[in-house]
């Protein structure tokens, strides 16, 4: 059985993306969304990469 990615429609915040990565990885949502804090704090490329994120990962639900 192959899991794939999708932002969360259940779990979402801004774009659903740290959600979704919480659910493919199998841990809370909450550390994914610290990680990207300290990412924004640590040189702002979180930011950059969670906007591509919310381009390419479709939502839940959705088939591309």
């Amino acid at each position: 059985m192959s899991r794939k990615l999708f932002r969360s429609k259940s779990d979402a915040m801004i774009g659903g993306i740290c959600g979704g990565l919480g659910e493919y990885f199998g841990i809370d949502s909450t550390i994914v969304r610290l990680l990207f804090v300290a990412g924004i704090f640590l040189g702002g490329g979180a930011i950059f990469i969670y906007l591509i994120a919310m381009i390419i990962i479709p939502k839940e639900g959705e088939v591309r």
